[in-house]
């Protein structure tokens, strides 16, 4: 196996802090999780198919995969989510995630034309640089075999101005300049040295997302808004338990996921394609 990925020290420390194992059971994060998982499922073939994780975290989406009877592989850089995503399934035993590695988006070790989809489910937010991008969606396009769908999640270029009006951040001009970088760069630096506004990513326009996955090769690309409006809602908690406001948010995501003049309001993006059949 080579050897440890290479990234951001500050993306390594970030993460080393542990707060992605709980992530998604908090506050808006949580409407995340529900349409992430509402999209799998809508694109992935049926259990017990193949699926390759990369960037799987502390193995969130590995382990509800394997829980449905998927045979899930997880990747991911950093060593505290190798070793959390490793006890992700603990209490299921017979549905546990099939096999967990270090390893670089990049770089992948499987074989070729090995799983029957990939899931690049954060990888990209942590690749600013173009051509690193191009490797990871070469390698996804790689190991999935023909027919396969390839998923990818990216953050959406206006997430900073959403979370920032949502959080009453631009008090602070440190955040206000981060925030105005983002949506003219796209590439978000977290120079203010606070953990809350994020670490070293890159922030993508839907039609940007849409491209990448088709100058890799991908066919029949769709990009869909996750989250849509709700995520901004102050009272969001309350919102989320109250069983009548959870559907209306769940609508008004999937109302509006592939509308082109809103599904940047989405702080999350998801791409689909499919490794063309007959593909060399």
């Amino acid at each position: 196996m080579p050897g440890a990925p290479s990234f951001d020290p500050a993306i390594g420390a970030f993460y080393a802090a542990g707060g992605e194992e709980g992530r998604l059971t908090l506050g808006p994060f949580q409407l995340e999780r529900a349409r992430t998982e509402e999209l799998l499922l809508r694109h992935l073939p049926p259990a017990p198919a193949r699926i390759l994780d990369v960037g799987g975290a502390a193995g969130a989406y590995s382990c509800w995969l394997a829980l449905r009877g998927y045979e899930v592989t997880l990747v991911d850089p950093v060593p505290l989510h190798v070793e959390q995503a490793s006890r992700a399934c603990d209490g299921h035993r017979d549905r546990a995630i099939a096999h967990v590695e270090q390893g670089d988006a990049r770089a992948l070790t499987a074989p070729d034309r090995h799983f029957d989809a990939v899931l690049m489910l954060g990888p990209l937010y942590h690749l600013p640089e173009p051509a690193d991008r191009r490797r990871a969606w070469a390698e996804a396009r790689r190991v999935a075999r023909a027919g396969a769908r390839v998923v990818a999640a990216a953050i959406s270029r206006f997430a900073s101005v959403m979370d920032g009006l949502a959080r009453g951040l631009f008090d602070d001009p440190a955040f206000a300049a981060i925030a105005e970088r983002d949506m003219r760069e796209g590439r978000h630096v977290n120079d203010a040295g606070r953990p809350e506004y994020f670490t070293t990513a890159f922030f993508h326009r839907p039609e940007e997302l849409a491209a990448e996955a088709r100058e890799a090769g991908l066919a029949s690309v769709q990009v869909f808004g996750i989250e849509g409006p709700g995520a901004v809602l102050q009272d969001f908690d309350a919102r989320w338990a109250d069983a009548v406001w959870r559907e209306r948010l769940l609508w008004a995501a999937r109302a509006m996921e592939q509308e082109p003049s809103i599904v940047g309001l989405s702080a999350h993006l998801l791409a689909v394609g499919t490794r063309p059949e007959g593909d060399r």
